[in-house]
């Protein structure tokens, strides 16, 4: 395979994002894109990545490669890419080789290891609620609810999106209402709580797009989706926080 990238921020952002929550993981690259299905170690998460072919300047994939690499290695490369290096990806005697080319060419290389894990496979959920809005306006309320607590309810019908924490003293309560910049499509009215340390890792998808999409259920997955169309899709599914009344 050999893979040519002029925009290397949709790789670069993509991989210093999902090393938050997964360590090590299996990248197929097929005649479609780059494709990654991971759990994070606890089982709380989940993270969907494709970077698609369309991408790349040059696409040239002869085969389907399955590369297992260390996340955490694998950024630290990434992160030597500037804004204007045009970023090349080979597979070359078991071992990832990441060129960054601009006035100098820069060469890198990382080890494909054996990892044990299950190939992960995304699960078909079904939501009452979709609400889109900027990714800005849900960084803004989930940085608002750090300062709380731990947890924080989502709270939807058609007419607005709340967001609400409660500590031992304070409490924060985050309204969102339908309009211009956030659209509520609601079959019910639905409360459900997630953990904010997640959700802080997760909103990073902001650095790729502009827009989130944002569906949950009561005491049912979260499930945030982050898409630059005919470029990159960021998922994320996060399990609930189910209490006991």
């Amino acid at each position: 395979m050999k893979l040519t990238l002029a925009e290397p921020k949709y790789l670069k952002e993509s991989i210093a994002i999902i090393s938050e929550l997964v360590n090590e993981t299996r990248i197929k690259v097929n005649k479609d894109g780059l494709e990654l299905v991971a759990m994070d170690p606890a089982n709380v998460a989940m993270v969907n990545f494709r970077l698609l072919s369309s991408a790349f300047a040059e696409y040239q994939v002869d085969s389907d490669v399955d590369i297992a690499i260390n996340l955490n290695n694998f950024k630290q490369i990434l992160r030597r890419a500037k804004p204007n290096d045009v970023l090349q990806l080979e597979v070359a005697e078991d071992r990832l080789v990441v060129q960054l080319k601009a006035n100098s060419v820069r060469t890198f290389s990382l080890p494909i290891i054996d990892i044990e894990e299950k190939e992960q496979k995304v699960p078909s959920l079904e939501f009452p609620i979709k609400v889109e809005m900027t990714s800005d306006n849900l960084n803004q309320a989930v940085e608002d609810v750090d300062i709380i607590a731990d947890a924080v309810s989502f709270i939807a019908d058609s007419a607005m999106l709340s967001l609400k924490a409660e500590g031992d003293l304070n409490t924060a309560s985050i309204d969102i209402k339908a309009g211009d910049d956030i659209t509520i499509e609601a079959q019910t009215a639905v409360k459900s709580k997630y953990s904010v340390e997640y959700l802080k890792k997760m909103i990073q998808g902001s650095k790729l797009a502009d827009k989130v999409t944002v569906q949950f259920n009561k005491d049912y997955p979260l499930k945030l989706s982050y898409t630059e169309i005919d470029k990159v899709l960021l998922e994320f599914i996060l399990a609930p926080r189910v209490e006991n009344e």
